[in-house]
């Protein structure tokens, strides 16, 4: 009996979080122009310089506002350190970017965010900005739940998923129930990259297209032409703020790289302003590697390639050099037997 009425508790609570959490979003929409306000008032865990010693909460989780939620990886589990977006409608959850860590006991990432949803069994769908692994690893997560659905990375899942005919033009809608997320094709780091402008927070989650860090372009014109539409698209529309997938600088604009600490670390946010010069930054790229003001462009195949020219022309170089050194001892010997 007592487990009965202890059950019975569970799913009131359970039952009256979800309907005080749907009201909230009723009273909360936007009258049209308007925009539903949020905080950034956050302090994101730097992770540690000895991460064995001072072991850090996998997961971050800050209430931008009632509906809107913002997760970090710790940095501690993944350099990467990546940020996650839960959006929540009436009718259905929206979790953009699962993180870089697969496995549940170290990342607990689906638990955590069906423990942020209205009720239990809420509807959620899974997208990402794009393909890499640091974005997708926790996709298997979600698996073997009938209300979840998790779109894939590549072109084609993407384009069959938003029906997009004609890629990288166009754009697509995600209806969350009385909250509606604009879908944009923005390759160009990715092939197959998605930026998300949500209607109700004018939130830009722009993943690694914008980020305050590396700009990492593998296909200049591509992501010119993305960065070209992205500022026509927000051009008459409010953007809050742009939130991207990782903070990788410091704020005097030094740059972490695989740091598993990022002491005085600067704001994730990004302005619209900043998302406006985003094209005037991409056309100074040369193809290689640059810096335009706080943003380090980079073609990382190019630039491993580079490396890995130099590296084979060192060793070519070192072989040369120790057969040369052979050969000259080789024939002191000869020299010193025939003496």
């Amino acid at each position: 009996m007592a487990h009965r009425d202890r059950t019975e508790s569970r799913h009131h609570s359970a039952g009256v979080r979800g309907i005080a959490l749907l009201l909230g979003m009723c009273c909360a929409l936007p009258i049209h122009g308007q925009i539903v306000t949020g905080s950034l008032d956050v302090k994101w865990s730097g992770g540690a310089s000895d991460c064995q010693k001072n072991p850090q909460p996998p997961l971050q989780v800050h209430r931008y506002n009632a509906q809107t939620l913002i997760l970090r990886e710790s940095l501690c589990a993944t350099y990467e350190g990546p940020f996650l977006y839960l959006l929540l409608g009436s009718q259905r959850a929206l979790l953009i970017d699962t993180g870089a860590v697969s496995d549940a006991r170290e990342m607990p990432l689906a638990q955590t965010v069906r423990a942020l949803l209205p009720q239990p069994g809420f509807p959620l769908t899974v997208v990402h900005t794009h393909g890499h692994l640091d974005h997708r690893s926790g996709d298997a997560q979600f698996g073997g739940d009938s209300r979840t659905q998790v779109v894939g990375t590549t072109l084609e899942e993407v384009s069959r998923h938003f029906h997009f005919g004609d890629w990288p033009n166009g754009t697509a809608q995600i209806e969350l129930g009385e909250r509606i997320v604009d879908v944009l094709p923005t390759p160009g780091h990715y092939p197959s990259e998605l930026s998300y402008y949500d209607r109700q927070t004018g939130l830009f989650f722009s993943g690694d297209f914008l980020l305050p860090g590396r700009l990492l372009i593998a296909d200049k014109r591509a992501d010119l032409a993305s960065a070209r539409r992205v500022v026509q698209f927000v051009a008459n529309r409010p953007v809050a703020y742009v939130l991207g997938g990782h903070v990788e600088l410091d704020r005097a604009g030094n740059t972490f790289l695989g740091d598993h600490y990022h002491p005085d670390e600067r704001p994730l946010q990004l302005s619209k302003d900043e998302l406006l010069e985003l094209p005037a930054i991409v056309e100074s790229f040369n193809g290689f590697y640059g810096r335009h003001g706080e943003y380090i462009l980079e073609n990382q195949n190019r630039v491993l390639s580079a490396a890995a020219a130099v590296l084979l022309t060192l060793l070519v170089v070192a072989g040369i050099a120790v057969r040369a050194w052979l050969r000259r001892r080789r024939i002191a010997r000869q020299s010193q037997a025939a003496g």
